[in-house]
């Protein structure tokens, strides 16, 4: 794709999305250590204790915006190429940073065990890298399935992205009735099929901002309903002692979400477009979409390593002690120390490939 075809509003709801994902891990992925053994961390979630945040979850739970993103980019990229050559093309990209990710990692959960790190820290770090994976999966499900999609939502129009919120209600009945059902094994890639959908539809002139108005009051209204009449967890993320999660597979109330982010983003979209075109708003964008799968990948490593380094000065306010009180305000504090960790990984794991190295020549073009 070439720099004239770039659609600047998806760069930058990718953007959102990425930093929605890094602050969200960083604010509720809490290590907490043990105090009769400083070395034994287990997880645990500020949300339990601090109900009065999960507000902030509906902001910083991104997945629906990046498979929208994701969604227009592959059918932009499909059109007028052969299909396999574009697959394999996009699956490596997306391989190899988490190859690079599992040479550093399991070597180095090789060396916890045998430096005798108990099996609760063991498992809480295996959990924290390798947990946010799961969405690269359904990533490489749904761009295999993309020639597929983009054909049905040609020929059935935006009616498409409601077979996949109709399966996805068929899964939530079958889990609050606690029955078995194929539906739930494939809920993940079914359920993020539908912004999915709503990305193909975009690259196809299929989307206006009238319908981001449908889907901004349709999404709140739905997410209302689901929370306060049907008993949906009212969490955009999973949180421990609720009966299940918005995440795990993703709920209707996680669909209505995305689509009332979605709505506001089209909405905004015409307003958006016009500030890209100053340097100042979109010189960022393109950095960290230059970025995102580095970020993706190390984030969690960054605040790994900020852990492992204060364990001699034992559990410090917002950082290895328990969720509860002021916690979520002494977090905030860590956060610029977990991103200048993430730049120094960055620097260190970026991407070799030339096309990043000719994009990052053409940072200075794009600006102009």
């Amino acid at each position: 794709m070439t720099i004239n075809d770039r659609d600047r509003t998806i760069d930058a709801l990718r953007a959102v999305a990425i930093l929605g994902v890094v602050l969200g891990h960083w604010l509720v992925s809490a290590l907490v250590s043990d105090p009769a053994q400083p070395a034994a961390w287990h997880g645990a979630s500020p949300l339990a204790e601090n109900p009065s945040l999960v507000p902030a979850t509906w902001l910083l739970q991104t997945l629906g915006l990046f498979f929208f993103a994701g969604g227009f980019a592959a059918a932009r990229g499909l059109r007028g190429r052969p299909a396999w050559p574009w697959l394999t093309s996009r699956v490596t990209r997306l391989l190899r940073p988490i190859a690079v990710l599992a040479a550093v990692w399991l070597p180095a959960l090789g060396l916890l065990k045998l430096t005798g790190a108990p099996e609760s820290t063991r498992h809480a770090v295996w959990s924290l890298v390798t947990h946010p994976m799961w969405f690269l999966i359904v990533y490489v499900v749904l761009l295999a399935l993309t020639p597929l999609l983009r054909a049905t939502l040609i020929r059935c129009g935006l009616w498409a992205a409601l077979l996949p919120v109709a399966l996805i209600a068929l899964a939530d009945l079958c889990r609050h009735l606690g029955a078995d059902s194929p539906v739930l094994l494939l809920a993940a890639p079914i359920g993020w099929a539908a912004p999915y959908l709503l990305g193909i539809a975009l690259s196809e002139g299929r989307l206006s901002r009238r319908h981001g108005l449908a889907l901004t009051v349709g999404g709140v209204v739905a997410g209302a309903v689901l929370v306060l009449v049907a008993g949906y967890p009212a969490s955009a993320v999973g949180v421990p002692g609720d009966n299940w999660s918005n995440l795990d597979p993703p709920s209707l109330f996680a669909l209505a979400l995305a689509a009332a982010q979605l709505g506001v983003f089209l909405l905004l979209r015409p307003r958006l477009a016009a500030g890209l075109r100053r340097p100042a708003l979109w010189l960022p964008v393109v950095v960290l979409n230059l970025a995102a799968m580095t970020l993706f990948c190390w984030h969690q490593t960054a605040l790994l390593l900020v852990s492992f380094a204060s364990l001699p000065a034992g559990p410090l306010p917002g950082l290895l002690d328990a969720p509860t009180g002021l916690w979520p305000m002494h977090r905030l504090l860590w956060l610029p120390v977990f991103a200048l960790v993430l730049a120094v990984l960055c620097a260190v794991f970026r991407p070799r490939r030339p096309a990043v190295d000719q994009a990052q020549d053409r940072v200075g073009e794009r600006v102009e």
